[in-house]
């Protein structure tokens, strides 16, 4: 089983992989989703007219902290340093698009890193909208977060 799962051990328990004989290297992964809105309020975040404020740099912020505390979230991920962080996001005609870019030396990937960026800035989207998207009965037929992914992941040794 070990071969098949790395974070298991021998005797099937969940484990944290070792990666203390690994080279550091310079490591970088981009994950991107989306949110979809309504078109009202897809023009009130252009507009910078939400009433919990601007969403968007709100966001930003969220998707940074959230790049910063994934070892904190993801149990089996290991504390690594950040070197950079970049968080864009693009309104369009049905969705938000955001697009997280985490960079590390170190001796393990981001790509969760990016991926919690992702999620959480989107989840901060969803926040900061959600009293417009709201139905009569309180639900949200029309919001969904969709499409996470890992877009890229680069290793320079």
């Amino acid at each position: 089983m070990t071969e098949e799962f790395s974070h298991v051990d021998d005797e099937g328990d969940a484990q944290m992989v070792d990666v203390g004989d690994k080279a550091e290297s310079q490591r970088r992964a981009v994950a991107r989703g989306r949110i979809a809105l309504t078109a009202e309020t897809l023009a009130a975040i252009e507009a910078d007219e939400v009433e919990k404020g601007d969403v968007l740099t709100t966001a930003r912020i969220g998707a940074i902290q959230a790049v910063k505390h994934t070892w904190e979230t993801i149990p089996m991920c290991h504390q690594i340093p950040i070197t950079n962080v970049d968080v864009a996001f693009e309104v369009g005609e049905a969705a938000v698009e955001a697009t997280v870019a985490v960079e590390t030396v170190g001796k393990t990937g981001c790509e969760m890193e990016a991926l919690e960026g992702v999620t959480t800035g989107l989840n901060v989207v969803w926040d900061m909208v959600k009293a417009s998207e709201k139905d009569a009965d309180g639900a949200y037929p029309a919001t969904a977060i969709e499409d996470v992914r890992v877009v890229e992941k680069t290793v320079e040794r």
